[in-house]
């Protein structure tokens, strides 16, 4: 029976739309429910979503290293994905702990709520950060072994391996979409406990998906038990070492048979290693990148939920549910970046991919400058416009979410979101498939750790940005981040982003220019 291809593909990019479902389920609307039944600061919610987004973007560096060593990718994926549906079950439980203490319509009213009971706010960090744990495992996993399914060395199958990154992503987006318009309603209209329970069945759903693919499945270099990657050479490396000290008779043949063998596989080892460390410069360069991406569910949203967002007579959008924009812009561009640029870039450049990689990246990071200045100015005509509003700049704990919407329709904000998503085409997937193509063919799954990677760094530095931003401006009286944003400064925070970002931007393109590809006759920045 024939394996891989695009037969196999179709499961796992279906998979992966279930699990971006479940994921932005949570993280879109976390900062929502921190301020809301959770009752924390803006400050203190954006760190603290900025933390747990970091930290399910690190642990696929883990959950790499150990479908290399132990695992292999496809039972690694079958396993993150068992925790990641534990933890959202277990999130819908934590909203209900303790009893029903403040609803929605309280919420919306402004009306004063009690405190959450410590055991709500202790399962539900927990049930957190077991979604992070299983994000971990199925992210890079997921990724790689889609990727698997096509041959590199296969003419054909090259070329739909660079098309797999480009349509991989427009899964992504669509599930993204799903999430901002079904997930985000049912949170804010119908209750937490139901909004954290779809993704759950959601993510049981995926798992099938992917389950019901498995005998089409190509395993290269992915059998359960075979050790291959980074993390695989060094551990017999260490174990070929200590073998040999432990042998009596050193001028065996055995010994000097087991003594080259284990010489190879540290030269191998230290051979690999260079080909990760290599890629660091561009990885480093990428970060302020990754910064400015993690605003779009924090700072972002909650710059909408102060926006008029009524549609019509009846409808409102929910604040969350605007970061669709960005998913649809992807959605809508990729076909044409696939179809229309790629083979006008060809027939200029000579390159079967129309651009570099790195310059694909480099032309994402530059919308990303764009982005920010865009965010900036639509975020201090908001501040003008609430400034022009009577009793807006009123610090009354508990105001109702009505009275404090401003006379400025949400329809502002969506030029920032189309540019970020326009940014996301080009430095995304361009970081995904650079990533993949540049390790060594062993370390696949570490080397889309490494690129998720980016964005775990990105957030832990946005939430020290934030912290650090905080005290420093409330020590001086009044905090840019503050709980009433009409009376903050998150304009001065969005520039500070644009000029951190055009900076990386040369800092790249010095670095870019410098790099060797690992195969050099086939790019060239």
């Amino acid at each position: 029976m024939r394996t891989g291809g695009w037969r196999s593909a179709v499961f796992i990019i279906a998979a992966e739309i279930g699990e971006r479902f479940a994921f932005y389920a949570v993280a879109s609307t976390l900062i929502t429910y921190l301020t809301g039944p959770l009752q924390e600061g803006i400050a203190a919610a954006a760190a603290a979503t900025n933390v747990w987004n970091g930290t399910a973007l690190m642990l696929p560096l883990l959950g790499g290293a150990i479908a290399d060593l132990w695992l292999g990718r496809y039972l690694t994926i079958v396993l993150a994905s068992l925790l990641y549906i534990l933890g959202l079950g277990l999130l819908a439980v934590s909203t209900v702990v303790g009893g029903q203490h403040c609803d929605a319509a309280a919420h919306t009213a402004g009306e004063k709520c009690p405190p959450p009971p410590a055991a709500q706010v202790v399962l539900f960090y927990v049930s957190l950060y077991v979604v992070a744990v299983g994000e971990g495992g199925h992210k890079p996993c997921a990724h790689a072994f889609g990727a698997d399914q096509f041959s590199g060395s296969d003419p054909g199958e090259s070329v739909s391996r660079g098309a797999f990154f480009n349509w991989w992503y427009f899964g992504v987006c669509a599930g993204t979409v799903a999430t901002l318009l079904v997930v985000s309603y049912v949170q804010e209209n119908l209750g937490w406990g139901l909004g954290f329970a779809v993704p759950c069945a959601v993510m049981a759903c995926a798992l099938a998906v992917f389950l019901l693919g498995t005998r089409t499945y190509r395993h290269t270099g992915d059998t359960v038990g075979t050790r291959n990657g980074l993390f695989a050479h060094a551990a017999e490396a260490f174990a070929g070492c200590w073998r040999r000290q432990r042998r009596s008779s050193s001028s065996s043949r055995v010994d000097e048979e087991a003594q080259v063998a284990t010489t190879n596989t540290a030269v191998l080892l230290v051979s690999e290693t260079k080909d990760v460390l290599r890629l660091l410069p561009i990885w480093a360069t990428t970060l302020v990148y990754a910064v400015v991406y993690s605003q779009s569910m924090t700072f972002f949203t909650k710059q909408a939920a102060t926006l008029d967002r009524r549609v019509g007579e009846l409808a409102k959008v929910p604040a969350a549910a605007l970061l669709a924009f960005i998913s649809v812009t992807i959605m809508a561009l990729i076909p044409v970046y696939d179809r229309v640029v790629v083979p006008l870039a060809r027939r200029y450049t000579g390159r079967p991919s129309g651009i570099t990689m790195l310059q694909r990246i480099g032309a994402g990071m530059l919308l990303s400058v764009a982005s920010t200045v865009t965010a900036a100015l639509v975020e201090a005509r908001r501040l003008r416009v609430a400034r022009a509003a009577a009793g807006l700049l009123a610090d009354t704990p508990g105001k109702a979410a009505a009275q404090q919407q401003l006379p400025m329709s949400l329809w502002w904000m969506v030029p920032q979101y189309v540019v970020f998503g326009a940014a996301d085409v080009f430095a995304m997937v361009g970081l995904q498939e650079f990533f993949y193509d540049q390790v060594p063919d062993r370390l696949r799954s570490v080397g889309l750790a490494l690129y998720i990677s980016v964005f775990g760094v990105g957030s832990f530095v946005s939430s020290a940005l934030v912290s650090g931003i905080h005290r420093a401006t409330a020590a001086r009286g009044q905090s840019w981040f503050s709980d009433n944003m009409n009376g903050g400064h998150l304009d001065y925070f969005y520039w500070l982003l644009a000029a951190l970002s055009a900076l990386q931007f040369f800092a790249y393109v010095f670095v870019a220019w410098r790099y060797k590809y690992k195969d050099a006759g086939a790019e060239h920045t």
